[in-house]
């Protein structure tokens, strides 16, 4: 595995004191030395295991409880097919 710091200006690389006059991010950029192939595999094996999880998961019941709100600093609007009866 090697790494290289650059800059990263409309999708070009840039190596350091290679960079242009106004460089947009600073990056690093790590080369993993592994054939294409493993990674295309360990990325399917990873998706099919999400989907395994989605379908496992989808039939929980969710709680507000599960969801803790943040500070918004203003009150929640809550949307409830209740209050829209009347």
């Amino acid at each position: 595995m090697q790494a290289y710091e650059g800059y990263l200006e409309n999708g070009t690389f840039f190596p350091i004191g290679k960079a242009p006059p106004m460089p947009r991010m600073k990056v690093r950029l790590t080369v993993v030395e592994e054939p294409a192939k493993k990674v295309i595999e360990s990325r399917e094996a990873m998706w099919e295991e999400f989907k395994e999880l989605l379908e496992q998961s989808s039939h929980e019941e969710l709680r507000m409880e599960d969801f803790p709100r943040m500070d918004l600093g203003r009150e929640l609007i809550i949307f409830d097919d209740d209050d829209m009866e009347g």
